[in-house]
């Protein structure tokens, strides 16, 4: 977005070795200043005469003043952010015609902002202004952007513009980039018809209510995210084409499917977290009490000529060139007749956590070219597909079915689709079908994943598995399987026996398990046996190089030494807390903690049991207090023993002093009371 790009702009300095000047605590890089964080008050006075840039980022300079910058002729760039400003002189700028970039980022130059303009008129080759965070309203922009006909790039985001009007830029023809997020915007009232160079728009993170009558076709990216907006309406009458290649509409209230300009070349259609819904179903009805058309008025009461007519689907606008589209987290119950095949070159389509009810995996319901497919937590209760056409989806490499009700679907599907590298499955009912036992039906309780060459990654999580039929996955090279969360699961020695020479990453979180051979699977590096049964580590893990090993939540009381020898010179990272650690064994702990190789990223958090049973922090126990008898006795006999070796020596000395020196105590007690005092 613009306020990106603007603020990377201020950062870029050339990477060039430092030269240190004698009177200076800044950094000098050839024809660059960087002042930054030094406390400074003031602009430096001893900088060379010839730098060109120069930045005093995060420093406490209150005032720019007349003279500043008089040393400096050939400035182009002047960067103050974050630097408690408060104001500027009229002249400061009037011996640095050059500047082309400003930076005022995060300061308070809205109190004394008829000053800054005035500074701001001389700088006639200023192309980048960044005055965001400085409590800026309406009328103080429109008076510090007069006759900045050279500006190019603006950023006002973080101020406190309410309402915009075709007065707030009205000088500001060059303009290609503007940034206003986060004001508090209601409004704008052909804020930019005159803005015939504006390429990038960010709107986001203000209050607007609806964008109707849009008709800037020269822009390429819209951002207008987290508004209010219930409505975007494009002027339907133009003929020219849109340059709109980028709309972000996400998290507003859009009830409907945007009104998109009747030609343009919309490329990436952001439209999650909104409301929107499809009605034709509605449009037949014929009762008088149906609204069929609104009307828009702005602040001042104005209608506008816009009519939008609410139970049609065919007023979408023109959407052949979207290649992506999200309408993830939306109302979304089915697409209308054909709506999915107006998108030719649509390769994403994501629609998470939507109603949809029913699905066609077939190229007559999608398009041929749909490369990710996002269906996940819907109302999907079945798959639907003909053999004939769901070939056709030859792109299909990602596809997400999980968190449905899926329970009957083709158990051949995911087998005719050539390309399919990625299926998440996980969260429905649906089983592993036996190779050999497959019956030839439309629909089953099970898929088939023999002999899919291009499937790479498979999640099954969740799906209530009870058992894994042997060679389930013989013929399909998985290098990432997840079956956690499958508490009943079965899991025989040659049920995965297929996979042994591929996989990489196997998920077996909450299986029931408690004990396997993983000896056979050499490329295994990211395993995950959480939430398990497990008491003893498995020998089998002894053989693996793994880079991630996930034993969280078993029944563990201890690592052997030679395995956890073996562990912290094999593994790379690892996660063991909440097992049964017995704190009288924890040998293997200071083995895990002074290893070079294992990063164990809970150590500080795992807890053992002691003889009272009761959990301690493991890395805080002091092994002398394992014994046979209990703690607090052992305590108990070494502080009698103390008072008492203590009360002994204190009585010898008593009577040794009465004994043998009779007449030393008197004597103390006369020099140390009775010494004469002068007065």
């Amino acid at each position: 977005m613009p306020g990106i790009r603007v603020l990377l702009y201020f950062g870029l300095v050339a990477v060039l070795p430092a030269l240190c000047h004698p009177h200076t605590p800044c950094t000098l890089t050839q024809r660059t200043a960087i002042c930054n964080s030094l406390r400074l008050s003031s602009v430096p006075s001893n900088l060379p005469q010839q730098i060109e840039e120069l930045f005093l980022n995060q420093n406490i300079i209150l005032k720019l003043q007349n003279g500043c910058l008089s040393r400096y002729p050939y400035l182009q760039t002047l960067s103050c952010a974050n630097c408690l400003l408060n104001a500027v002189d009229e002249q400061v700028f009037s011996s640095s015609p050059l500047i082309e970039s400003l930076n005022f980022a995060g300061n308070e130059l809205h109190n004394e902002h008829k000053q800054f303009a005035q500074s701001l008129g001389s700088l006639t080759r200023l192309r980048i202004l960044d005055l965001s965070g400085n409590g800026f309203t309406e009328d103080m922009v429109s008076e510090l952007l007069q006759n900045l006909t050279s500006l190019e790039f603006l950023d006002l985001s973080g101020n406190v513009l309410l309402r915009l009007d075709e007065y707030t830029f009205r000088d500001l023809h060059q303009l290609k980039e503007l940034n206003l997020e986060r004001n508090i915007l209601f409004e704008i009232d052909g804020a930019f018809d005159h803005l015939k160079k504006l390429k990038r728009l960010n709107l986001a993170f203000n209050s607007l209510p609806c964008l109707v009558k849009f008709e800037m076709t020269q822009l390429v990216v819209l951002n207008a995210s987290h508004n209010l907006i219930e409505w975007f309406i494009t002027n339907q009458n133009l003929t020219e084409t849109f340059a709109l290649e980028t709309l972000d509409l996400s998290d507003n209230r859009l009830l409907y499917f945007p009104f998109l300009p009747t030609y343009n070349c919309i490329k990436t259609l952001l439209l999650p977290n909104n409301h929107i819904g499809f009605y034709s179903h509605l449009s037949q009805n014929t009762s008088s009490n149906w609204t069929n058309s609104v009307e828009f008025y702005n602040l001042g009461g104005n209608a506008s000529n816009v009519t939008a007519e609410l139970w049609s689907d065919d007023l979408h606008g023109d959407i052949s060139s979207v290649e992506l589209l999200d309408l993830s987290v939306n109302q979304v119950r089915y697409f209308p007749q054909g709506f999915l095949q107006k998108m030719p070159h649509l390769y994403w389509l994501r629609m998470r956590s939507n109603c949809l009810e029913s699905l066609n995996l077939t190229g007559e319901d999608l398009p041929v070219t749909v490369y990710e497919l996002d269906v996940s937590n819907n109302r999907l209760t079945e798959l639907h597909a003909h053999s004939r056409s769901v070939s056709e989806l030859n792109n299909l490499t990602h596809l997400n079915l999980s968190l449905n009700n899926i329970q009957k679907l083709p158990s051949r599907l995911f087998t005719t689709f050539p390309s399919l590298s990625i299926v998440d499955l996980s969260y429905n009912t649906v089983g592993l079908c036996h190779p050999k036992e497959l019956r030839n039906s439309d629909s089953s309780a099970c898929a088939l994943w023999t002999n899919h060459s291009s499937l790479k990654q498979l999640h099954i999580a969740g799906c209530n598995l009870i058992n894994i039929p042997p060679l389930a996955f013989d013929g399909t090279p998985l290098t990432y399987l997840d079956l956690s969360n499958n508490p009943d699961l079965h899991i025989g020695q040659d049920c995965l026996s297929g996979l042994s020479g591929t996989l990489q990453h196997l998920g077996l979180s909450n299986t029931g398990l408690q004990e396997f051979n993983f000896s056979p699977f050499k490329q295994l590096k990211f395993l995950n046996i959480s939430k398990n049964l497990i008491t003893e580590l498995p020998k089998s893990l002894m053989t693996l190089n793994l880079k991630l090993l996930d034993l969280r939540d078993n029944m563990l009381s201890t690592f052997k030494p030679e395995h956890a020898s073996v562990l912290a010179k094999r593994v790379q990272i690892a996660y063991i807390n909440g097992n049964y650690f017995n704190c009288c064994q924890l040998e293997w702990y200071r083995t895990f903690e002074e290893s070079k190789i294992l990063h164990v990223a809970d150590l500080l958090e795992v807890t053992c049991v002691d003889l009272h049973q009761r959990r301690l922090k493991a890395g805080l126990f002091d092994s002398i207090l394992c014994g046979g008898r209990s703690t607090d006795e052992s305590i108990f006999w070494y502080i009698l023993l103390f008072i008492s070796v203590g009360v002994s020596m204190v009585g010898v000395s008593v009577i040794y002093f009465l004994t043998f020196r009779p007449r030393l105590l008197p004597r103390v007690i006369k020099k140390k009371c009775w010494k004469p005092t002068t007065y």
